[in-house]
């Protein structure tokens, strides 16, 4: 009988990783080790979700994270408050690229999987079509990453759950416990084939 040696999957991302105002049962990496449970895989999740952090912010984070524990599967979830401050899609390409080289430099072998975001709002009532151009740019760079990296790609991460008020948070922009569990799907669509 072979001996299934514990794998880690690390989530790295904000607070949509986090699962904002929720218990940590409900936030979408938690959703996924039930999953894993209930298929007897050997894969223990790892939740390093910091609601409010930008790409930024990850690029600084990500070397104690990585010295934690061994990573065999990495999830990056980042981008969205860059969204939402308009930063420069090619700085956010740059520090999610520095995160992505910093994860094969320390573990190899690690598998990677990228979570794309699109701009998260109408942007009629803010006019501008220079926003349009920004979203069409800010949503392109996550494949163009995913391509160059060979990396697993979900597509968008909140597809089904944005703009859909009975998913999310009064806010209307972090999912409740409800639009986890689609955010959930979302990309165990792309991990059930990277961990099985």
């Amino acid at each position: 009988m072979e001996i299934l040696v514990m794998q880690n999957i690390i989530f790295f991302g904000d607070s949509l990783t986090a699962g904002y105002q929720l218990p940590g049962s409900a936030a979408f990496p938690s959703l996924i080790q039930q999953r894993i449970n209930t298929l007897s895989l050997p894969y223990k999740t790892f939740n390093y979700g910091v609601s409010g952090e930008t790409s930024a912010g990850g690029r600084q984070r990500i070397s104690s994270v990585l010295a934690r524990q061994p990573v065999d599967v990495f999830v990056l979830a980042l981008g969205a408050n860059d969204g939402l401050r308009g930063i420069p899609p090619r700085n956010t390409m740059q520090n999610l690229q520095f995160i992505l080289d910093e994860v094969s430099r320390s573990y190899p072998q690690a598998r990677r999987v990228l979570a794309g975001l699109e701009f998260p709002f109408d942007l009629g009532p803010l006019g501008g079509h220079h926003l349009g151009a920004y979203a069409t740019e800010f949503k392109a760079l996550f494949r163009t990453l995913a391509e160059r990296n060979q990396l697993a790609f979900v597509p968008f991460l909140l597809q089904g759950v944005l703009g859909h008020r009975n998913l999310n948070l009064p806010d209307g922009v972090h999912p409740n416990a409800q639009g986890q569990k689609i955010l959930a799907e979302n990309v165990w669509e792309v991990l059930e084939g990277v961990v099985t």
